[in-house]
């Protein structure tokens, strides 16, 4: 809701801008992993790269998908772009901390993140402005 002396126009520009620097460092961090894992995680091995590539392709994926949220006739965009970031947290930190450990136990946070993603795309299917 817009402060006094704030317009709606301008609260709502405010979080389309906050979700756009978000989609950005999402970007960011996800084009960072991807190259150290071109480079750095590949000598840890094939099952290493791959849980890694993995993680990073979705963590790209829902970088670029809070980008679209933020312009996009959609309500609750707070919440998608909540529940993409918990995903990119919980699935890709969760593999990329699994591919660099080979801690086997950590693979059972991953669908927890998962769940998020899936959830987010729910919410953002629910909440079309017409």
């Amino acid at each position: 809701m817009a402060q006094k002396g704030e317009s709606d126009t301008e609260d709502r520009e405010g979080s389309q801008a906050g979700l756009i620097r978000l989609a950005a460092i999402l970007g960011l961090t996800a084009v960072g992993c991807g190259a150290m894992g071109a480079h750095a995680i590949k000598a840890l091995g094939p099952e290493s790269l791959d849980w890694w590539n993995t993680g990073a392709r979705y963590h790209l994926a829902h970088g670029l998908a809070v980008g679209l949220v933020a312009v996009m006739p959609v309500t609750r965009k707070g919440l998608i772009a909540g529940l993409f970031t918990a995903g990119v947290v919980l699935f890709s930190g969760s593999l990329y901390l699994l591919a660099v450990t080979g801690t086997r136990a950590l693979g059972m946070v991953t669908p927890f993140g998962g769940l998020a993603f899936m959830g987010g795309w729910v919410v953002l299917a629910l909440n079309v402005r017409k």
